[in-house]
């Protein structure tokens, strides 16, 4: 028993880890100025209208993907009905630890911004990077899905639809619906949070998660170690080594 909560928690340290770098990645990609990734164009459109709108909540772009992620959980809820399975439940503490790193990413990547375009667009590819390694690591956690990913394998299951398939759609949904709620909230389209950079996104994150998965074999020795009270540093430095 000892021995499988020592895992868990070890799991779901890494998880967090993985989370950190996958909402590092979202944060640099906010700050290229050239279209945020997809999962944060709807929380982006809704923070910066919220500094403009009283009708609209002043919540940051964290608080905001808290929110959209508790809605993605009740919409699996909705789609699979009895097949739903209730530990999946636990997608919403992942979403509001998700959250709460963007936030945290964002202070810390303030000094990103820049008015040259060249600058912006290395910006950009260095969050996409970034983002496509964090979510490599997170989906070799095993641990239960992100939101985002929960809502289209509910998709997936109810309409037979192939995943790369309902990801792509789904994608595309949260893009339209940001651009739209641009034009609702904001009055026009808004490039710096639905622009080519997010386009970009769309594209190259999943080739990174691709190629990174290839390539990380380092983290699924650190994911298999089993930490102990004692010598645990060294253990661990000689496990990776090895």
């Amino acid at each position: 028993m000892k021995d499988k909560i020592i895992s868990f928690i070890w799991q779901h340290f890494l998880l967090l880890i993985s989370l950190y770098v996958m909402t590092l990645g979202v944060a640099v990609c906010v700050r290229s100025q050239l279209g945020s990734s997809v999962i944060s164009t709807i929380p982006y459109v809704m923070a910066s209208a919220g500094e403009f709108m009283d009708a609209v909540p002043e919540w940051t772009i964290g608080t905001y993907t808290i929110l959209m992620n508790a809605v993605f959980v009740v919409a699996q809820i909705l789609i699979l009905r009895r097949n739903f399975e209730w530990v999946q439940l636990f997608q919403l503490v992942i979403g509001c630890f998700f959250g709460m790193l963007i936030d945290l990413n964002m202070y810390l990547t303030q000094w990103l911004l820049s008015d040259t375009l060249w600058i912006n667009a290395l910006v950009q590819i260095a969050g996409c990077t970034i983002l496509g390694i964090g979510i490599a690591m997170e989906v070799k956690c095993g641990s239960v899905t992100m939101p985002g990913e929960g809502i289209t394998i509910a998709i997936h299951k109810v309409t037979g639809l192939e995943f790369p398939k309902a990801k792509i759609r789904v994608d595309t949904s949260l893009v339209i619906l940001a651009v739209i709620l641009c034009f609702l909230l904001l009055g026009s389209w808004q490039w710096q949070i639905v622009g080519v950079g997010t386009l970009f996104a769309m594209v190259y994150v999943g080739m990174v998660v691709r190629f990174t998965d290839k390539h990380i074999g380092w983290f699924d020795r650190i994911l298999a170690y089993k930490p102990g009270f004692r010598r645990y540093v060294y253990g661990l430095a000689r496990y990776i080594k090895h």
